[in-house]
């Protein structure tokens, strides 16, 4: 292969297509990719694809993405494709209308200024526009472009009061403070000391339905678990609920998102699975509830609330989950759309014992839950 630009930003540009494309595509991957052209000769078009199929590709799924991209980003005598015009051209912009303004200034950069304006004001009214779409009806490429957007949450610890006092500029008079520096200064008047109830971070308890009529929904509330998780370590702990109750802190703690949810989904035995919300719900109260993991935590559970179970066990199970919990958070992916009206018997169950009813179908909502858990 032949360019006159890097192999290696040509081959990162090709891991990153097929990763719009659909191909679970992680940084650790995309290294063993270059690596692996390396080794067989970037030269080679045959041995591109081979390594390819190597380090990108997971399931026969992927195989088939990857080669109609290979397909599309290689030409037919398997030529690196040019990642940006060989000479710099600028636009012909002889026929373009200027405004007023833009004839008075009669200056190039000026021009260009409001071109680049342009583009950035594109950019980001189209991620405002994904941010607000809901996540189930994405296609893969915009699912990966949103997974990209996680990070810009504004995830934040909710905080409690403890028992300890730490020292403050106003509060309460620290009189033992006070009369210390009274004494270094031999009984004359010293500053005042001032102190206040020191805070810790409350702990977070994530519960994710990922039964079959959350399954549009599952990993976009795995990401925000994640995110959670990496920003309050130690503090957040997350299970899904299904069919059966599974523990996924250990598996979120990883600070590559990608391998993280990976981890996840070997974790979990029920995906797409039944509801028995009720059930789970007693298991998790049975094992951690009492042991205090849910005493004075703000605990959110992501849930459409098709129960098939008897709502009367799921009510009586959130009910015991409010008497122990600071707060309760209901999250429905259902919530924010047109015309949703909670008539599920579930819901119904559980909205009296629930401290906030909210949307979770897209970005914004997710990000509104954020502040939601933080003024907790």
């Amino acid at each position: 292969m032949t360019t006159d630009h890097p192999a290696e930003e040509i081959l990162l540009g090709f891991a990153a297509a097929c990763r719009a494309a659909g191909v679970p595509v992680t940084p650790d991957r995309s290294q063993a990719f270059l690596q692996a052209t390396v080794l067989v000769g970037a030269e080679n078009p045959r041995a591109v694809r081979a390594a390819g199929h190597a380090t990108l590709c997971a399931t026969p799924e992927d195989l088939v993405r990857h080669d109609q991209v290979f397909e599309a980003w290689f030409d037919k005598r398997g030529e690196l494709p040019r990642t940006r015009p060989a000479a710099a051209s600028r636009p012909v912009l002889a026929t373009m209308p200027l405004s007023q303004r833009d004839q008075e200034a009669g200056e190039s950069d000026d021009l260009d200024d409001d071109l680049d304006d342009d583009i950035v004001r594109a950019m980001s009214t189209d991620a405002e526009v994904l941010r607000r779409r809901d996540v189930a009806s994405l296609t893969p490429g915009e699912k990966a472009r949103l997974a990209a957007l996680f990070d810009t949450l504004p995830a934040r610890a909710p905080r409690r009061r403890t028992s300890r006092h730490q020292r403050w500029h106003r509060g309460q008079v620290d009189a033992r403070h006070t009369v210390r520096a009274s004494l270094r200064r031999l009984g004359e008047p010293a500053e005042i000391a001032w102190r206040r109830r020191a805070t810790r971070p409350r702990r977070v308890v994530l519960l994710v339905d990922v039964s079959g009529s959350m399954s549009g929904y599952a990993d976009a509330l795995l990401r925000l678990a994640h995110r959670l998780t990496q920003t309050a370590p130690g503090h957040v702990e997350t299970f899904t609920v299904g069919t059966r109750l599974t523990h996924l802190t250990r598996a979120l703690r990883s600070r590559d998102a990608e391998r993280a949810l990976v981890a996840a989904g070997q974790a979990v035995p029920d995906w797409s699975g039944g509801t028995r919300l009720g059930e789970t719900l007693a298991a998790f109260g049975d094992r951690y509830g009492r042991r205090g993991m849910a005493r004075g935590a703000v605990v959110v559970v992501f849930s459409d609330g098709w129960e098939r179970g008897d709502p009367s066990l799921l009510a009586e199970q959130v009910a015991r989950l409010h008497r122990l919990a600071h707060r309760v958070v209901w999250v429905n992916p259902h919530r924010g759309k047109s015309g949703y009206e909670p008539v599920q018997a579930g819901v119904v169950a559980v909205l009296p014992h629930v401290d906030d009813f909210l949307a979770g179908h897209s970005l914004a909502t997710y990000s509104e839950l954020c502040e939601v858990i933080a003024r907790a």
